[in-house]
C-alpha cells in the first residue's frame, strides 16, 4: 500500500485506516530531533532533548512567568487603526484584521500589574506571532503607559521581548516614534529609583533591540535566542561581510558584555523574583 493511502477506506474492511493525527509532532529546530508536542508544552515549550527553547504564546509566557491568576490586564482596549492607509499586498487594515483572526491577540503587545512569588511587579510582553511583534504605536503606547505606571507605583517593571520586526512598515513614522517614547518612558522610571528588567527571547531584533531591550538595570535573555539589529542575511546583502560562529545569539552577547545573564525559562520566575529582592534590600529602588 502506498503511503498515500493511509487515510483512504481500506478495500479489506471498509473502513478509514487511522493515521497519525496531525499536529502531535515537533521537529526541533535545535537537535533536529522529532519529540512529541505535548511533552515540549509540559516543558515550557521546551525541548525535551536539548533544551531548544521554542515560541512561547502570551498567555502561556503570563502563565509561566507570574503567579497564578495574579496577572491585571490594562489598557487592552487599545487597538491598531491604519493612519496612513496604507498597501503592500493587501491594505494595513485588512493584514490586522487577519493577524486577529489568526493569533486571537489584538496586537502585538500585552501589560499589566501581577506579581512573581508574591512580589508586585509591572509587565508588558511581546509576542513574535502578531506582525513579527513590530512596534506599531498601539505597542508604543500600551509600553510607555506601563512605563509611566510602574513610575507612578514605584515597583519594579519587567518587559519580556519577543519581536522580530523591530518598527511597523504600514504606520511609517508613528512606528518609529514609539522606540523613542518608550525610552524616555524607561529614562524617568530610572530616574525615579525604579527597577527595569529586561527579557530577550528569541528572536528581538531590530528596533526593539535598539530601544527598551538593551535598556534594562538587568539584561536577561533566554538560551540560543538571536537578538540584534540586522539580521544575517541583510547585513551580507549590504556590506558583504561574514559574521563570527554564533554570532547574535544570547552566549555570544553574554561574552561580550552585552547580556547580564543567561536564564533558562524554568527558571526564570525565581530568578527575576531572587533579583527584584536583591535590589530591593541593597536599596537600589
Amino acid at each position: 500500500m502506498n503511503p498515500g493511502d493511509v487515510n483512504q477506506p481500506s478495500a479489506l474492511s471498509g473502513r478509514p485506516k487511522r493515521g497519525v493525527p496531525e499536529g502531535l509532532w515537533l521537529r526541533c529546530p535545535g537537535c533536529k530531533a522529532s519529540i512529541f508536542r505535548k511533552e515540549a508544552e509540559n516543558k515550557f515549550n521546551i525541548c525535551p532533548e536539548c533544551d531548544y527553547h521554542f515560541y512561547m504564546p502570551t498567555k502561556e509566557r503570563i502563565n509561566q512567568l507570574l503567579d497564578e491568576d495574579s496577572f491585571e490586564e490594562w489598557f487592552r482596549d487599545l487597538r491598531p487603526c491604519d493612519p496612513l492607509g496604507f498597501k503592500d499586498r493587501i491594505p494595513y487594515k485588512e493584514r490586522i484584521l487577519s493577524e486577529q483572526a489568526k493569533t486571537s491577540l489584538l496586537d502585538a503587545a500585552a501589560v499589566g500589574r501581577g506579581f512573581i512569588r508574591g512580589r508586585p511587579v509591572v509587565v508588558g510582553i511581546t509576542d513574535f506571532a502578531f506582525m513579527a511583534g513590530s512596534m506599531g504605536s498601539v505597542v508604543g503606547e500600551k509600553l510607555c503607559r506601563a512605563a509611566e505606571e510602574a513610575t507612578r507605583l514605584k515597583l519594579p517593571l519587567i518587559f519580556v521581548s519577543g519581536s522580530g520586526g523591530g518598527a511597523r512598515m504600514q504606520e511609517g513614522i508613528l512606528s518609529l516614534m514609539q522606540m523613542a517614547k518608550v525610552s524616555a518612558a524607561l529614562g524617568r522610571h530610572h530616574q525615579a529609583g525604579c527597577l527595569y528588567i529586561s527579557v530577550l527571547t528569541n528572536p528581538t531584533m531590530g528596533g526593539v533591540a535598539a530601544s527598551f531591550a538593551f535598556q534594562g538595570d538587568i539584561i536577561i535573555a533566554e538560551p540560543g535566542a538571536l537578538i540584534g539589529f540586522a539580521g544575517k542575511r541583510t547585513i551580507w546583502n549590504t556590506v558583504r561581510l561574514e559574521l563570527p560562529e554564533g554570532f547574535q545569539t544570547s552566549e555570544f552577547l553574554m561574552q561580550h558584555g552585552f547580556v547580564d545573564r543567561i536564564v533558562h525559562r524554568k527558571d526564570l520566575r525565581t530568578e527575576v523574583a531572587t533579583m527584584v529582592d536583591y535590589c530591593e534590600k541593597a536599596g537600589n529602588y
